[in-house]
């Protein structure tokens, strides 16, 4: 799912977050990523938070509201492959769902730290198929105070082409966006409108990079 129309990334590391995990938060070098002018001295700017926790990756933004749009201030991506072995099982592993929930221990405390106004936190295709999807889901209030929102794949459609619409050429009035994930791949038809895009028209697929390479081999 996409999350794509922001600006920056803040390099400033939340408490307890080495240099290392910033490279991985950020995927890039820490020194090259313009630092967020929303904090410090002044007024601290209204924070939003994004979680998306697919079946293979968990992702976090955090924005703040700007001129044109939101400006990211924190972000953090970490590969969890939570869907591993579900294609086979149709469950979740207990080793995938202890990587995840370790991951998302360092989204809680990035949500903490930028004291984030509103969030979404949603999760995907592995959620939606397993059969402990909703135990999993429960799991995580327990243990990390998330509250995660398992999404059906027509709303999963719906806000991948909203976070893709900014990246469509200015002159594009109809586009075809691709979403291609751990678990599985919707292609939207889109129209723009005069805030953001209409969908016209859309399919989901149970297929994507790990199911995938599960499947016909790979690593």
């Amino acid at each position: 799912m996409g999350f794509e129309g922001f600006d920056t990334v803040d390099a400033t590391p939340t408490p307890g977050e080495t240099r290392g995990s910033q490279v991985e938060r950020n995927g890039r070098n820490p020194s090259v990523a313009r630092r967020d002018r929303g904090r410090g001295g002044g007024a601290e700017a209204i924070a939003y938070g994004a979680l998306d926790l697919g079946t293979n990756n968990c992702r976090l933004l955090v924005a703040s509201p700007s001129s044109h749009g939101f400006r990211v201030i924190d972000a953090f991506s970490r590969i969890v492959r939570l869907g591993e072995g579900l294609g086979i099982h149709g469950r979740l592993s207990e080793d995938a769902m202890e990587r995840t929930i370790e991951a998302l221990r360092v989204c809680v405390n990035k949500l903490k730290w930028h004291k984030v106004a509103r969030q979404r936190l949603v999760a995907t295709e592995a959620c939606r198929l397993s059969a402990n999807g909703s135990e999993f889901i429960q799991r995580v209030a327990d243990e990390t105070g998330l509250v995660l929102e398992i999404i059906d794949r027509e709303t999963e459609a719906h806000l991948a082409a909203a976070g893709a619409e900014p990246l469509l050429a200015a002159d594009a009035e109809t586009a075809v966006v691709f979403d291609i994930g751990g678990g599985s791949t919707e292609v939207m038809w889109v129209k723009r409108n005069a805030t953001g895009a209409d969908v016209l028209a859309w399919v989901s697929m149970a297929a994507g990079v790990v199911t995938l390479s599960e499947r016909h081999g790979g690593g």
